[in-house]
């Protein structure tokens, strides 16, 4: 994976502080937003969106990679996840970290809290043994 500019970092952080108040979790109260760049340099953002069936639930860090995936762009260079959560860094679910893994292994992720600071950690270190297409042959 390719270091990303200060540029390229401040807007992944500003995308997925601002997606976060478009959340819809009236059950949980939990925001969280969500954006992820492509290598093709678009960045692409999601919000959790919970459900009064609450299997029906998404997460916020799914819904900005479908969106990419359903426009297209299937690599992806980082993830930057903001929640409303102060002295803490909120990391993705088990689900999240399964759906992230499908397109890049080595992805950085920026846990950012609601002042806009960041801690970098690697999805290798959130899920280091995988299910992937190896365990299908």
């Amino acid at each position: 994976m390719r270091e990303l500019t200060s540029e390229e970092i401040k807007k992944l952080v500003e995308l997925a502080s601002t997606a976060k108040e478009f959340a819809y979790c009236p059950y949980s109260n939990f925001r969280v937003g969500a954006a992820v760049l492509g290598e093709n340099g678009i960045y692409y953002t999601g919000v959790n969106v919970e459900n009064s069936s609450y299997g029906g639930a998404i997460c916020a860090e799914r819904v900005a990679i479908i969106k990419a995936v359903s426009e297209g762009q299937k690599k992806f260079v980082a993830l930057g996840v903001c929640t409303d959560v102060s002295g803490q860094f909120a990391r993705p679910c088990g689900i999240c970290r399964q759906i992230m893994c499908e397109f890049a292994t080595d992805l950085p992720i920026y846990l950012i809290q609601p002042d806009g600071s960041y801690i970098v950690d690697n999805l290798k270190n959130l899920y280091p043994v995988p299910f992937n297409s190896n365990n299908l042959k």
